[in-house]
């Protein structure tokens, strides 16, 4: 007879770039039975349904949770508190919840106040498949093949419940990671939300000068590639800096040391240590990108 797919019914909170890639790739690979989709607007349901990336869109929470293999939260992070609350009563004893969410510590802790002891039943994760568009039409079957997704498991968490949530990620085709929520978003935030931060400050401080357009006219590609991400959208943004401040107003210090002992190599004329600097700077760049 027919083989059963891996994954029964998942429910996916958001149909757009996350929750849609990953329910159009669980499909791809004809390893889910039913995908459910719940959104803030009936339009991007009708759409995500159309588009194929969900089977039909959910009602209420109270007839679609409680069989459940998998709730996907793929919602901005300030939504998930609230999602959190409208499912804790209807989680079925197997089912799990994971999200989507690009900060962890803050994600963590609305997860532990809504869900009380089933937090056991959640799984936090971050798939690093960033893109500039949004909504269903943004998904694709492919988007997570060879990204990486970093699960950051709570010691509550059973190694059965691990292993689910990694595999569907696994099917999904990324490799998966684990980190501490704290250490993930003390990474996250020096790699990802500071140099957006002051990609945003430089474009912010030109743009408010009287003559913002001299300045423009010759910024060339130095200029380009320093400042992409500030195209960035400004809510989401704020949001991601906002949740994860602790951590960001650290590295925000540690790169103003970097700025101060910039600012006094060239105060003091130090061509030596400014080079210095550069050279051990370009150097792990080079290994990074693997360019050497």
């Amino acid at each position: 007879g027919a083989v059963m797919p891996e994954f029964g019914k998942v429910v996916v909170f958001g149909t757009g770039l996350i929750g849609g890639s990953f329910a159009l790739a669980l499909k791809e690979a004809g390893a889910v039975e039913e995908v459910v989709g719940f959104g803030r607007t009936p339009a991007t349901l009708r759409a995500a349904q159309q588009l194929g990336v969900i089977d039909r869109a959910g009602i209420n929470p109270t007839h679609e949770i409680e069989e459940a293999d998998i709730v996907l939260v793929a919602t901005p992070v300030a939504q998930m508190p609230e999602i959190f609350r409208r499912i804790e009563p209807y989680l079925g004893p197997q089912t799990i919840v994971t999200d989507g969410g690009s900060t962890k510590g803050d994600v963590v802790a609305a997860a532990r106040a809504a869900f009380g002891e089933k937090v056991r039943q959640f799984v936090p994760a971050h798939p690093i498949a960033g893109a500039e568009n949004s909504g269903p039409q943004a998904a694709r079957f492919d988007l997570y093949q060879g990204k990486k997704v970093v699960v950051t498991p709570l010691p509550e968490n059973s190694d059965d419940t691990l292993d689910h949530i990694k595999r569907a990620w696994s099917v999904c085709g990324a490799d998966i990671y684990e980190l501490t929520p704290e250490a993930h978003d003390r990474v996250f935030a020096a790699v990802s939300h500071l140099p957006h931060l002051l990609s945003y400050a430089l474009v912010h401080d030109l743009a408010m000068r009287d003559d913002a357009d001299v300045f423009f006219t010759f910024a060339a590609s130095g200029f380009r590639d320093f400042t992409r991400i500030a195209a960035s959208h400004p809510e989401m943004w704020r949001d991601i800096c906002l949740a994860n401040r602790k951590a960001l107003l650290q590295e925000l210090d540690r790169y103003r040391a970097q700025l101060h002992e910039m600012h006094q190599a060239l105060a003091s004329n130090d061509g030596e240590r400014l080079e210095e600097m550069f050279g051990i700077a370009r150097q792990a760049r080079r290994e990074w990108a693997g360019d050497c």
